[in-house]
């Protein structure tokens, strides 16, 4: 294997430490060459490994519930719906490639996630996606979110998926590293799941898809290292998608998957070949022979190691059963698709890489990957000094006597309170015709299963805040506010699927940030039976404070959540349905200000705790909303959250152009009545002539509630205090990111 010479310091320009070059020499028994060197490099980043992640990733609930395969396992988490369905979902980032190239970067992470659904065999039928920008009047920021937005728009409308719901956030913590979590959601047959394997001594390998390019190169080395000043130069790590082909290419996967061919196939996502063939090979305790020089490429003088690495888009590796193949090539001819066999099954565990006739690499499948030979670490974590600082928040602190209409205002036009319309109406959210809250809105993306009487409902969810004032109680509430989401539409969540973006995992502080999202995440989904199907890991997500000194970007665990409307009958919208009907809310009314957008935006108050939260009384929440929505007693149910109850019922009042009037109550601060954000809140809405039932069934439940007032036509009046009019509040929050955008 004629190849570069390499040393330590070759091995740290790769992200290979000195220990880890030691297991490399041992596993090989030799000094690696160049191109078996890069491979460990990707193979063992972060991105692909989890090594520093992996020990406390194996606390969470794993199984359970209506789980089909294991966190891990497979490509994407897998849930039985009933009706002899089952339904993939995942969520993943593209972090830093957005950061650096915002269109090419979001487009091509909907394009990743879309590949890890139907790669199983299912067929994507909607989208979400959650996304952070820094501070929204900065001109970088605007450049940011316009192409990240097209991006995930031009692709995802291209490929006719859906887009159903997802969140957007500004804060200064992004300001150099936005994060851009995408998340897609398949329908299959249960029983009939692609597993991502290989086995079969002598069975061929085959690449599907599209041809094979430089783009790409280290992108999971990439994704795995700090963003610098100097990360646009690596702008040739962008991966470029072309949403036709991949369409081309599902069509022609699914038809294949309805065939008996196929042993097992996998997305060629991060790491390109390399990462498919070794964990297909490892997961099924075999290897490959595989020739790249048989590998159909688009660019001219492509070194081995280079096709090797390359992370291409549109493209899976799949292994067929021998004597299957023009089953398989028909397929591909017939969707105009690149179908070369490359190499094949060996019984033996080694990955052989031949390019023009030389051996260029030869490794060990297993010391590849996760759960194999791939290192493991324990990371230090230290408590950081703001926590304890937060501890010392007085709410007495804050003047209580403020102009109510002003702070409804502000927050009614605050980026991170006001109509994501700006955003939503570049994606295509009616394709397929599957979309069941169009006009009839609610707390969660509804998804009609066709042919039968259930829908899903599906939710992506984290206030950053919370966490980063407490990660463990925070990412609770996270997990929480997804289930009542899901509730608030009638569905029972079921299990969820998870996006971990934080600081750099040797910075202690921003690992003990990461310890307690998991300690709290764990503990929530226990709480309500929804195990962790899966997700990933994105570390290394910094910002540049003053001085040039970085800074962890706030952390940010987004929970994708996946919940089943079993009756499409008894789907709940949050919008009000008629002047007159009661208001009510379920829930405790707190004396809370704590981490709201009030306090921090409006009062600038940056550090105080996370708001009032309790595990127990959300779980009763979550089960008491599936009771409503079944028993057809109320309305509307919405759930209360940023910006607190004032936004809640502003944001029922608009689909529908109609009002409310409500009272205060004397024990608590107006402020925190109104713009507070302590969880575990629902309004709903009642006709009266359900009201004394209502009445009746609240209070054999024993669950607080708290009368609000009524719906009026369409003026807004708290305390007999006019608050203006809905026609007028709806322009200011419709338009306020769009003006931004504008300006």
């Amino acid at each position: 294997m004629s190849d570069k010479t390499v040393n330590l310091e070759t091995a740290k320009s790769l992200g290979i430490n000195a220990e880890e070059f030691e297991m490399i020499k041992n596993y090989l028994g030799r000094v690696p060459n160049f191109t078996e060197l890069s491979i460990y490099s990707v193979m063992w980043s972060e991105h692909a490994s989890y090594k520093n992640s992996i020990k406390w990733l194996k606390t969470l609930p794993r199984d359970g519930g209506c789980l089909l395969t294991g966190a891990g396992e497979e490509n994407a988490g897998l849930v039985d719906i009933g009706n002899n369905l089952a339904c993939a979902f995942k969520i993943e980032s593209h972090n830093h490639p957005s950061a650096v190239e915002p269109y090419q970067g979001a487009a091509t992470g909907v394009g990743g996630i879309n590949r890890d659904i139907f790669t199983m065999g299912a067929r994507p039928i909607a989208q979400l996606n959650s996304l952070r920008f820094g501070e929204i009047d900065s001109e970088r920021t605007k450049w940011l979110l316009r192409g990240v937005v097209k991006g995930i728009g031009d692709y995802g409308n291209a490929f006719g998926v859906p887009v159903l719901g997802g969140e957007v956030f500004f804060d200064e913590s992004y300001n150099t590293n936005p994060l851009v979590n995408a998340m897609s959601v398949g329908i299959m047959e249960k029983g009939k799941m692609i597993s991502a394997i290989a086995y079969g001594e002598g069975n061929p390998v085959y690449i599907v898809g599209s041809s094979t390019g430089k783009d790409g190169i280290h992108g999971a080395t990439f994704a795995s290292a700090d963003l610098t000043e100097d990360s646009a130069d690596d702008i040739p790590s962008i991966q470029v998608g072309d949403p036709f082909q991949e369409k081309l290419l599902l069509e022609a996967t699914l038809e294949l998957a309805e065939t008996d061919a196929i042993i097992g196939m996998q997305d060629m996502g991060a790491a390109g070949i390399i990462c498919s063939t070794s964990e297909m090979s490892a997961k099924g305790k075999c290897g490959m022979k595989i020739d790249l020089s048989l590998v159909p490429l688009r660019q001219t003088n492509m070194e081995g190691w280079e096709i090797l690495l390359s992370e291409s888009q549109e493209r899976m590796l799949v292994v067929i059963k021998k004597g299957q193949e023009k089953i398989v090539e028909d397929i591909f001819s017939k969707w105009d698709l690149n179908c070369a066999k490359i190499g094949e099954v060996i019984n033996e565990d080694k990955l052989y890489f031949y390019h023009k006739g030389d051996l260029i690499a030869e490794v060990p499948a297993d010391s590849l990957v996760l759960g194999g030979g791939a290192p493991v670490y324990e990371r230090e974590y230290s408590e950081p000094a703001y926590y304890a600082e937060s501890k010392k928040f007085n709410i007495n602190d804050i003047p209580e006597k403020v102009n109510l209409r002003e702070v409804a205002d502000f927050l009614t036009c605050h980026p991170n309170i006001a109509s994501k319309r700006w955003v939503y109406e570049q994606y295509d959210s009616m394709v397929r015709t599957v979309n069941m809250t169009t006009n009839r809105f609610a707390d969660a993306g509804i998804i009609n299963i066709k042919g039968t009487n259930s829908a899903l409902a599906v939710t992506t969810d984290c206030n950053s805040r919370y966490v980063k004032a407490d990660p463990e109680k925070g990412t609770m509430i996270a997990v929480a506010e997804a289930a009542r989401n899901i509730a608030c539409t009638g569905a029972k969540p079921l299990a969820i699927t998870n996006c971990l973006n934080f600081g750099s995992p040797y910075n202690p502080e921003a690992f003990w940030q990461f310890v307690g999202a998991i300690k709290g995440m764990g503990t929530a989904c226990r709480a309500f039976d929804t195990p962790v199907t899966g997700g990933n890991v994105s570390f290394y997500n910094q910002t540049t404070i003053a001085g040039g000194k970085t800074e962890p970007v706030s952390p940010t665990p987004t929970i994708g959540m996946l919940g089943l409307l079993k009756e499409k009958m008894h789907q709940t919208s949050l919008a009000f349905k008629r002047k007159g009907d009661m208001i009510y809310m379920l829930g405790k009314c707190s004396n809370d200000i704590a981490s709201s957008e009030y306090l921090y935006s409006y009062h600038k108050v940056k550090n105080s705790p996370a708001p009032e939260f309790d595990l127990d009384f959300e779980v009763k929440l979550v089960d008491l909303l599936q009771k409503l929505a079944s028993s057809s007693l109320v309305n509307s149910m919405h759930d209360v959250s940023d910006g607190g109850l004032y936004i809640a019922l502003l944001e029922s009042a608009m689909p529908k152009n109609l009002g409310f009037d409500i009272t205060t109550p004397a024990e608590v601060r107006e402020d925190a009545f109104l713009f507070g954000e302590s969880q575990g809140r629902v309004v709903v809405t009642v006709d009266m002539e359900n009201e004394p039932e209502f009445i009746d069934f609240m209070l054999e439940t024993g669950f607080p509630f708290y009368t609000l007032g009524h719906v009026t036509k369409g003026e807004l009046r708290i305390d007999d205090i006019s608050f203006g009019f809905i026609n007028d509040e709806k322009e200011k929050y419709d338009n306020a990111i769009g003006l931004k955008m504008e300006s």
